[in-house]
């Protein structure tokens, strides 16, 4: 039995395959297409809606009780949420960028917000990820990080480094002198985590230290 892409109650990140009066048709893996209603648009996001464009929809329940689509997440979502744990590992679909950061869907039920200050990568709307509680606001309000909390974000970002060092042949040609912006298009992370992470990686001996740049260590 072939599943869809998405269930009832999740958002996803969907194809739109037809357009016509009543509203549009997306790609969702089964033969059948997913309905959008025009009520489910909002008026001034009609013209975003062309074939072969990806938009954010939630999967909801339609006039017949079949599943429908909805680009309408404010009326389904919730800016407040309760039950989480700092440090707990959630699930993460990628929003709108704001002035603070990365709007993100928690769960598929909250939203949530990515500090640009905890962005290590870039992110793109739609894609799905994990994340973890970062803290617990007296509002009620999520916020998330990318990696997990401690040592444990270091690591992750080490990891990266490393991947990337074996990508490009053991070398690459930036240091802890590099610009901000040079670390950032290579890495996606601030220059100042960079140099945290450089550090964690050199006296581990996993990589060395030239004046060019870094070399990963035989």
């Amino acid at each position: 039995m072939v599943e869809p892409g998405a269930q009832r109650g999740e958002v996803a990140h969907l194809k739109v395959v037809s357009v016509n009066k009543a509203g549009a048709f997306l790609a969702w893996g089964l033969s059948q297409e997913l309905f959008l209603p025009w009520k489910e648009v909002k008026h001034e996001q009609r013209r975003l809606i062309k074939e072969g464009q990806k938009i954010l929809v939630i999967l909801i329940e339609g006039e017949k009780g079949q599943v429908a689509a909805s680009t309408r997440l404010e009326d389904f979502l919730s800016d407040e949420a309760e039950g989480f744990q700092e440090g707990e590992k959630v699930a993460l679909v990628i929003g709108e960028r704001t002035d603070l950061g990365v709007r993100v869907i928690v769960n598929h039920r909250y939203w949530g917000m990515v500090h640009d200050s905890d962005i290590f990568s870039r992110l793109t709307r739609g894609e799905t990820r994990e994340g973890y509680i970062k803290a617990l606001r007296e509002d009620h309000k999520l916020n998330v990080a990318l990696s997990p909390p401690g040592y444990a974000k270091v690591d992750a970002i080490a990891q990266g480094i490393l991947d990337l060092l074996q990508r490009r042949g053991g070398f690459l040609p930036v240091t802890d002198k590099s610009k901000p912006e040079e670390i950032y298009t290579l890495f996606g992370i601030s220059k100042k985590v960079f140099k945290q992470t450089l550090g964690a990686l050199y006296k581990s001996r996993r990589i060395v230290l030239e004046a060019d740049g870094i070399r990963s260590a035989k």
